[in-house]
């Protein structure tokens, strides 16, 4: 599957082909040719002649890119692979990404997974509820999915490794420009952590890639939280991705929001469950995320053991 992989990459390079042309293109892939680009029917018929004669310089571009990631242990998964989440394709479907670049331990990817979401600037009582979150889940045997910003993502990351728990960081910018942050360098355990990027290896952050991040943050969980969200940015529009994608999605609540929570309230008068303390351990009752898990996985043995 490899070469699928290095081929779709190639494809991905062309000035002017994006993931829907290559979803197209794959549909209409017959499995003919030992792989796409050695069908010529196939791509005269989905690229433009332009875009044709421009993939022998994107194969050389990409071919210097392959060889950077295999020296760095980057292991390329296509959407035609096997090892490609099946969590992801189930629930993104057409939309989901076509290539995905990862560094750490891919079992990682069979955990079932909770989403977080928030905002860089969360107050403290949102950073402690997403540390906490982090915690309870990790320790329920739930992997931790978020981007690698400041704030809750670093937060929830953080916490999930002190408890000895999993996560998983989905990357807004290309997967050879991601390093190790010192918020977090002292508890990074490599298996225990997967790194996942679905853009070019070398693409920088921009504001695009971070929304596609967040939908993909989504497609990779059975639950999102959202800890804290303004009425505007990422996190919200995370919070409608994931009511889109039919997801359960939890919103914390707690006396004194800040305005790095005013998009809370509105999500909650959408359908948000609320997530509230425990008054019996003044902890987030994260009793209700499992439950959705469980019947979102239509409560298999694995997850059912939670509540025995």
């Amino acid at each position: 599957m490899a070469a699928h992989a290095f081929d779709l990459m190639t494809l991905l390079d062309a000035p002017g082909v994006g993931p829907g042309r290559v979803r197209k293109l794959l549909k209409r892939w017959s499995g003919a040719a030992a792989d796409p680009l050695m069908d010529d029917r196939l791509l005269s018929e989905t690229l433009t002649p332009e875009q044709v004669a421009s993939l022998p310089e994107s194969r050389e571009r990409v071919k210097r890119h392959w060889d950077e990631l295999e020296r760095n242990n980057v292991v390329t998964l296509s959407i035609v692979d096997p090892a490609y989440p099946d969590v992801l394709r189930r629930t993104l479907g057409d939309s989901a990404p076509v290539l995905l670049l990862c560094v750490g331990n891919l079992d990682i990817f069979k955990r079932p997974s909770v989403g977080f979401c928030g905002s860089r600037e969360a107050s403290h009582k949102g950073l402690a509820t997403a540390r906490d979150s982090s915690t309870l889940l990790s320790m329920s045997g739930i992997n931790i999915v978020s981007g690698f910003a400041a704030g809750v993502d670093m937060n929830a990351h953080r916490a999930a490794l002190v408890s000895g728990g999993s996560t998983t960081v989905v990357l807004a910018e290309g997967i050879l420009r991601f390093r190790i942050k010192k918020d977090i360098r002292d508890v990074w355990d490599e298996s225990r952590t997967l790194v996942v990027s679905e853009f070019g290896p070398n693409l920088p952050w921009s504001v695009s890639h971070a929304m596609q991040r967040n939908k993909t943050i989504c497609g990779l969980s059975l639950a999102m939280l959202l800890i804290e969200a303004r009425s505007t940015g990422g996190s919200i529009q995370a919070g409608r991705d994931t009511f889109k994608l039919g997801l359960p999605l939890f919103a914390a609540v707690y006396e004194g929001a800040p305005e790095s929570a005013t998009g809370n309230e509105e999500l909650l008068s959408q359908g948000a469950k609320r997530l509230f303390k425990s008054r019996s351990t003044d902890l987030p009752n994260i009793r209700p995320i499992l439950e959705a898990i469980s019947a979102g996985q239509n409560s298999s043995p694995r997850l059912a053991s939670l509540f025995a």
